[in-house]
């Protein structure tokens, strides 16, 4: 399609998350990622095999093509509306496959599959290099369950988002009253406790998080913030990596 059909496009869905540059200088709508460089991706990905896990409109399963995978699986169950969206307002894959057709990617080399992560098996998915897992665990029912599900088939390296507590608590008074200074600490929300939205079930500590990626399996355990000192919730982001040792 030309310009003028693909902006139409991009317009016509409802809602996006990602902002992401297509071709003829399009670019999608959406606010996420925030501040992409945080997430320490490496520069090149030549060759690897890549698991993009709640893919939402594709940032990253298009960014890692672009730094050369040798093939993407996104996954996603669409199970999160932010506490706001209506059912009209997630497409499914509509976003994904309009970004997938506009940057000329094809099915070969960059498959979706509506699935959860508790369903990633060896046997549905294959092995792979790389594991993204941004935005997801706080999502999640059994976020440890899924790093382990996600550990069981990675070879390489795993990189995981997420909201972190050590600068928020809704329990402890909102801004600014959070866990500090290295507490091993993951709050269970049974309602819409957190932000509003009730697919927020549990939120860790920075420190709990890494934690949990190594109990998983993952060696060489790194966490950073994305804001030292956030003073808005969208701000309140960890980062955790973590690689697996070669055997024999």
């Amino acid at each position: 399609m030309d310009k003028a059909q693909l902006e139409a496009a991009v317009q016509a869905l409802p809602y996006w998350y990602h902002r992401i540059e297509l071709t003829d200088g399009v670019v999608t709508p959406g606010w996420a990622p925030l501040q992409p460089h945080f997430y320490d991706i490496p520069e090149r990905l030549d060759g690897l095999r890549v698991l993009d896990v709640g893919a939402w409109d594709g940032y990253w399963s298009f960014e890692a093509l672009k730094r050369g995978a040798r093939e993407v699986v996104a996954i996603d169950d669409f199970s999160d509306f932010l506490g706001r969206l209506g059912n009209e307002d997630r497409r499914a894959w509509e976003n994904f496959d309009l970004c997938r057709e506009a940057l000329g990617h094809g099915e070969d080399r960059c498959r979706r599959l509506e699935l959860d992560v508790y369903s990633a098996t060896e046997s549905v998915l294959g092995r792979f290099d790389v594991v993204f897992c941004f935005g997801v665990l706080y999502h999640l029912r059994h976020p440890l369950l899924a790093l382990d599900r996600l550990a069981a088939l990675c070879d390489g390296e795993i990189f995981v988002e997420s909201a972190i507590l050590d600068d928020f608590s809704p329990y402890n008074g909102g801004v600014g009253k959070g866990y500090p200074g290295g507490q091993m600490v993951m709050e269970f929300y049974p309602g819409d406790e957190y932000g509003d939205n009730p697919t927020n079930w549990w939120v860790p500590t920075l420190d709990c998080m890494g934690n949990m990626v190594a109990a998983a399996g993952f060696e060489d355990i790194r966490m950073w913030k994305l804001v030292q000192e956030p003073t808005v919730m969208a701000h309140m982001r960890g980062f955790a990596k973590g690689r697996k040792t070669a055997k024999g």
